[in-house]
């Protein structure tokens, strides 16, 4: 029996206070708690709700979803703002085992949320299989000639990041890639950019089909 929204949305709430250090979640309602207990999710000490090894790998996979959802909306379907939170509340409930295997691939196994928070990896992750070709791909893995839009940086050297960003490397800015080797060179409007393949990685590319 799968969960119900309310549920997930509590075990997403625990999964983040215990890994990310966020606010400890209100006490649920009684139909959620009964619930949770039911799965064998949580377990009771005092007032608290602690996740169990089953709960937590759950509340793993809520999380996921949800954060995969949100990438989603943001660089395929540039859903911005708060539409993006809410849209993505909505779309991880109706997304069924496999499924974000499927959008992983698709995005090229995004590693971070648009707000900066980490996706965990699926079993794709760790295998890098699929035979789609990514819409969200890594600029290090683009060839000579290929064009997209930047969709994110992810890397978390500040100082990198403002550099690329006040050359331009902004995300929805158009992009070519010049060549691969010995390092990678990126056009940006009338700037070329040279990185080398580390930051590469971090440079997130919408596809685009013009040659």
């Amino acid at each position: 029996m799968p969960f119900s929204a309310k549920a997930e949305d509590y075990l997403e709430c625990l999964y983040m206070r215990d890994e990310e250090q966020a606010a400890e979640p209100d006490c649920p309602t009684v139909p959620v708690l009964e619930e949770l207990l039911h799965h064998h999710s949580v377990i009771q000490e005092g007032d608290r709700l602690l996740l169990t090894h089953e709960g937590k790998h759950q509340a793993e996979y809520a999380v996921r979803r949800h954060r995969l959802a949100e990438r989603l909306l943001y660089d395929v379907m540039a859903v911005h703002g708060k539409q993006v939170d809410e849209a993505a509340c909505e779309f991880e409930h109706s997304l069924h085992h496999g499924l974000d295997e499927h959008i992983c691939v698709l995005l090229g196994h995004p590693k971070t949320c648009p707000h900066g928070h980490p996706i965990p990896p699926g079993r794709c992750c760790h295998e890098r299989k699929g035979s789609a070709l990514p819409a969200i791909t890594r600029l290090a893995d683009m060839h000579e000639n290929e064009h997209g839009a930047i969709a994110y940086l992810s890397s978390t050297q500040a100082e990198i990041v403002q550099k690329l960003m006040a050359l331009g490397a902004l995300p929805g800015s158009p992009v070519q890639i010049i060549q691969t080797f010995p390092s990678y060179v990126f056009q940006v409007g009338q700037t070329q950019i040279a990185v080398d393949k580390a930051l590469a990685s971090d440079i997130y590319v919408r596809r685009s089909n013009e040659a």
